[in-house]
């Protein structure tokens, strides 16, 4: 019997806030739902960070998370290109611009193992990324980039020599997850690289705030 995993409520609570954004931004006509257009917009980053094999993958296990508590999600299907499809015509009736139940576990699903992958630094940045104006934070209430960043490297960093081992054991796959791996280290590589780059810009930009607060003293 497959153990089920747990979601924080941080997890849903991102998820419903995602949605609801990507609902303010979508007209009466569309015919998809809320939660294909979000996954349609992670889609291109997420293939970025974990190769097309990857994503399809961990899309199609999130489904199947969610199909578990939400049979409407059966029609839903996950293409090669990772693309969500549906085999059937969504009913009328229903306003695609409101997140259904069904959504909501799906893309808290996908979250969560993003989550579990990246870490929340990266995964939080990469929202951010694709939905600017939605508002996130951590349990601190904030992110703090280069900090967080560079411990998001070390562990990405750890996942791709994981699966680099996991290659070595499993030669039938061993050309797909040494390709998952060789992006998930070309990522933390580009992390770090950014995160130094940036902290250099900030620092000399500190050291004039601090000037400026010592010659306010004077």
């Amino acid at each position: 019997m497959e153990t089920r995993i747990t979601l924080s409520q941080e997890t849903n609570d991102l998820a419903r806030s995602i949605l609801a954004y990507e609902a303010a931004r979508t007209t009466s006509e569309s015919t998809e739902s809320v939660a294909v257009r979000v996954c349609e917009k992670l889609r291109e980053p997420l293939c970025a960070i974990a190769g097309v094999a990857g994503y399809r993958s961990l899309l199609a296990r999130a489904l199947m998370l969610a199909r578990a508590e939400a049979p409407g999600l059966n029609a839903l299907q996950v293409m090669d290109d990772g693309k969500l499809q549906s085999s059937e015509e969504p009913p009328s009736q229903i306003d695609q611009r409101h997140a259904s139940e069904g959504d909501i576990l799906l893309t808290s699903r996908l979250l969560g193992l993003f989550l579990s992958l990246l870490g929340a630094a990266v995964t939080l940045r990469l929202v951010q990324d694709v939905f600017p104006n939605l508002m996130v934070t951590t349990e601190s209430g904030t992110i703090t980039p280069f900090e967080d960043i560079l411990k998001e490297v070390s562990y990405l960093n750890s996942v791709s020599d994981r699966l680099e081992l996991l290659a070595d054991r499993n030669p039938s796959v061993e050309e797909a997850l040494l390709s998952v791996s060789g992006n998930v280290r070309n990522t933390a590589t580009t992390l770090e690289v950014l995160a130094v780059i940036k902290n250099k810009a900030a620092q000399p930009q500190k050291k004039a705030a601090k000037e400026r607060r010592k010659g306010y003293l004077m």
